[in-house]
């Protein structure tokens, strides 16, 4: 029998070409029974263990939070869908469904244009303490945190006793000194009433000394200072980039606790034209009690609504700022 370089002898040669096949593929095939056996299809993948970083999930903890969730977003819904009535709707309808038209651009426009725009008067009082209160309080809290976490000096330990005992004290019993502290001399019924207060805030330099000793090393600080850097280019080329998440974080609790301050406006301020708009709404409020007032529940309820979206936006435009890690890397342990 005479065989080929392939090791198929002639009869197999003859036989698959009078039947078209290849004599290569042929011979590959009658190599043995692990040809003919067939491909196993891939078992289903093992299940990942559940770990802290992989946890199992839980049915009642999902429920708890989305109960949280419709707790949290009732009001604003409840809002929404009530800015969009008028005064009759508003008065003879569901809470949660909307009236008969759709009436939130009138809303918008009477609330903006009712009491000779008065409105927008209580908002740019509410924008100037908030930018000069929440911005100083900021601040100051910034460099104070960072004064404390990066320096050593005499009475560091008192300054620290002294920053947890003024976040312990609820800001509503230092209203009355503050008040007689204030009329003693003749700044109530001003701005400056509203604006320095606001200017301290413990917690905010409490986050700030804590945030800054984790965020910012020691180490990168006196590389700084060995490349002859001087205190104030450390600061704000090196310590204030790495401090912007708590910055920002500082920030956003000052605006939103100045943006709804109440009882310190309250107490401070009898001119209607220094109102912030926690006391322009409630002063239209207060006129359906009166005789011969005008109720305007509807226009309170649509200046609700204008009042939070100016700190949503704040909120979804600072966000980006919220990261951490920035000094992952820099100090080489």
């Amino acid at each position: 029998m005479i065989t080929d370089s392939t090791g198929a002898s002639s009869d197999t040669r003859e036989r698959t070409a009078r039947s078209g096949a290849d004599p290569i593929a042929a011979s590959a095939g009658s190599a043995g029974p692990a040809a003919d056996l067939p491909r196993r299809s891939p078992g289903p993948r093992p299940r990942r263990a559940h770990t802290p970083l992989n946890p199992r999930p839980s049915i009642p903890l999902t429920l708890i939070t989305g109960l949280v969730l419709v707790y949290t977003l009732l009001p604003l819904v409840w809002l929404v869908i009530n800015a969009t009535k008028d005064q009759k709707d508003l008065l003879g309808s569901f809470g949660l469904w909307f009236g008969k038209d759709v009436q939130l651009w009138d809303n918008i426009a009477r609330t903006l244009a009712y009491d000779d725009g008065v409105f927008l008067r209580w908002t740019l009082n509410t924008l100037l303490y908030v930018a000069a209160g929440a911005g100083g309080a900021t601040l100051l809290a910034v460099l104070g945190g960072y004064a404390l976490a990066v320096y050593e000096f005499p009475g560091r330990r008192a300054v620290f006793a002294v920053v947890i005992g003024a976040v312990a004290i609820p800001g509503t019993a230092l209203a009355v000194p503050t008040f007689l502290m204030f009329s003693g001399i003749g700044l109530t019924d001003t701005p400056w009433a509203v604006i320095i207060p606001s200017l301290i805030s413990p917690f905010g330099l409490y986050l700030m000394w804590v945030f800054t000793a984790e965020a910012v090393p020691q180490e990168l600080l006196e590389a700084a200072r060995i490349d002859g850097a001087g205190e104030l280019r450390i600061f704000f080329r090196i310590a204030l980039p790495l401090l912007m998440p708590g910055t920002v974080t500082v920030l956003l609790f000052s605006m939103v606790a100045t943006w709804n301050n109440y009882f310190l406006p309250l107490i401070m301020i009898k001119d209607p034209d220094w109102y912030p708009l926690t006391l322009g709404l409630n002063a239209w409020s207060a006129q359906a009690r009166t005789a011969g007032g005008e109720p305007v529940f509807d226009l309170i309820i649509t200046g609700s609504l204008l009042t939070i979206v100016p700190i949503v936006a704040v909120f979804l435009l600072l966000q980006r700022y919220w990261q951490s890690g920035l000094a992952a890397g820099s100090v080489k342990e």
